[in-house]
């Protein structure tokens, strides 16, 4: 038997007219998508909603590549956060930078996301999910590997925030793109193992720092600049966004499911097609055939967008807040010998910033902050294989209580080993966090507005960081418990008002 699928937006073969699809049980209407297979002696048509278009075609090769590819983008992204907390402690000198221009610097790339999650997101809406992730992947790349030439800290603080606006546009229309991919089945364990990819890259952006910035022998001169060695590793945390812009501009396809919403049939057929033969090959089976914020706060959807809303506020200052400058606090407790807050810690603003030493470099300020991002790993281990057991909306609201918890305990410990265990129980509760609320939001929004929801509440997601970093930085060497205790009341919050979000187990896409 040979097959074709044939995807378009019509009534069963019953119904003279096209048209949508009446469901007489609940009153909606569904897309219903047509299934045509030939044969010598007969012809016949099955139709198919998007999910059973989509469980056709099989679960496989097609998705694990895909689930690769997104991956290695979703790690860029955070490559290029995270690398600016670990250059701080070294690259301070070479910048002059005191404790507040710290605070400004982690926050300048969170207000280009703020910015380039809600145009990028609403962009990709309207003109698909592929080429917005090539676009904002490559201003993402460009702008951070230009960002090692910075001598001053303006410069440096413009094309940080340049490459913010990169990694606000793909953030969100990574996880939009990917989930249209997936099976219902499927959907959350694989959107959780999306996520864990951002602790790959938290693991990479640390074992990168430890390597390249103490070997001092890696820096050169590059005709008046001296490029040093923290210049090095900022230009190599730039090559994973811009070789995950060449995959995506070469060889990925757009989301099926965006290409039914505005009627390009065709190329929908080719894409299942081309899933169909990825998951199926060499089996004998053939293949079958306005303005985005006022509608997320509509009447209908506005009490889940403001749960939502808190919820994306009280992780992003909470969690941004805190590990953006987890290196910092590390470097203090290794001169201390104590916790983050110890009185033995002489704050670098009465000193001066000219007298500040960065060098040598501390090599254990490196290493405990690989350790600290391999604490990730078993919750992101935690999430794949619990998310479709336990659901999303009792994952996120459990580990956001525990992530305030542990939080609190990191201001309350007083040696060494305990502060490095509490900071490690507090990475791997919050990655649990990220990753049910990633499952939570891709599930409650329509695909016409999916991407633009996720650009929104990046939004405030942005918003809370900065406000995280600046708090950090203006607090930090004055009243070091207060922004530490503020994150731990925060997240408490957040637990409270993840109650308030509808039980998403096993939805269905809409």
């Amino acid at each position: 038997m040979r097959g074709r699928m044939s995807v378009r937006e019509r009534e069963p073969l019953l119904e003279a007219e096209a048209g949508d699809v009446q469901d007489p049980t609940r009153g909606e209407t569904h897309e219903q998508y047509e299934l045509e297979i030939s044969d010598v002696q007969e012809s016949s048509y099955v139709a198919l909603t998007f999910e059973e278009a989509v469980k056709e075609t099989g679960f496989g090769t097609f998705h694990m590549l895909l689930l690769v590819i997104c991956g290695w983008a979703n790690a860029s992204d955070a490559i290029e956060i995270l690398c600016v907390s670990f250059l701080l402690p070294t690259a301070r000198c070479d910048l002059h930078l005191g404790t507040g221009e710290m605070g400004w610097l982690t926050a300048s790339i969170f207000l280009g996301m703020m910015i380039g999650g809600y145009i990028w997101g609403a962009l990709a809406d309207l003109k698909g999910r592929q080429r917005i992730l090539v676009l904002s992947l490559t201003v993402n790349g460009v702008f951070g590997a230009t960002s090692s030439l910075a001598t001053n800290f303006w410069t440096f603080l413009v094309l940080r925030f340049c490459s913010g606006v990169g990694v606000g546009g793909s953030l969100p229309v990574i996880f939009s793109y990917f989930a249209e991919f997936q099976p219902q089945n499927r959907r959350g364990c694989m959107i959780s193992a999306l996520a864990a990819f951002w602790m790959g890259g938290n693991i990479f952006a640390a074992g990168l720092a430890w390597l390249v910035i103490p070997r001092t022998s890696l820096s050169f001169q590059l005709g008046s600049l001296t490029f040093s060695s923290w210049r090095v590793f900022v230009l190599l945390c730039s090559l994973p966004s811009l070789t995950s812009a060449l995959v995506y501009a070469l060889g990925m396809p757009e989301s099926p499911k965006f290409l039914m919403e505005t009627g390009q049939e065709e190329e929908a057929l080719r894409v299942f097609e081309r899933m169909f033969q990825w998951n199926l090959r060499g089996t004998a089976r053939s293949c079958p055939g306005t303005d985005p914020i006022r509608k997320i706060f509509s009447r209908k959807l506005a009490p889940t967008s403001a749960v939502l809303s808190v919820i994306f506020f009280s992780i992003s200052f909470g969690f941004y807040g805190l590990w953006m400058w987890f290196p910092e606090l590390l470097k203090r407790i290794d001169i201390s010998g104590g916790s983050a807050c110890s009185t033995n810690w002489s704050s670098p603003s009465s000193q001066g910033t000219e007298n500040v030493t960065c060098y040598p470099v501390r090599t254990a300020v490196y290493k405990e902050g690989f350790i600290l991002a391999a604490a990730n790993l078993p919750g992101n281990i935690f999430s794949i294989l619990m998310m479709d057991l336990l659901g999303g909306k009792l994952l996120l609201c459990t580990s956001l209580f525990l992530s305030g918890l542990s939080v609190f305990f990191i201001w309350e410990v007083k040696t060494k080993i305990q502060s490095l265990v509490m900071s490690c129980l507090f990475s791997a509760i919050s990655v649990v966090s990220w990753n049910s609320l990633d499952v939570v939001s891709m599930e409650l929004y329509p695909t016409n507005l999916r991407s633009s929801a996720f650009g929104v509440f990046s939004g405030i997601n942005r918003i809370a960081s900065i406000l995280g970093n600046v708090a950090f930085g203006e607090l930090v060497d004055a009243h070091c418990t207060v922004p530490i205790l503020l994150v731990a009341f925060v997240l408490f919050i957040g637990s409270l008002a993840g109650l308030k979000l509808p039980n998403i187990k096993n939805r269905e896409l809409s």
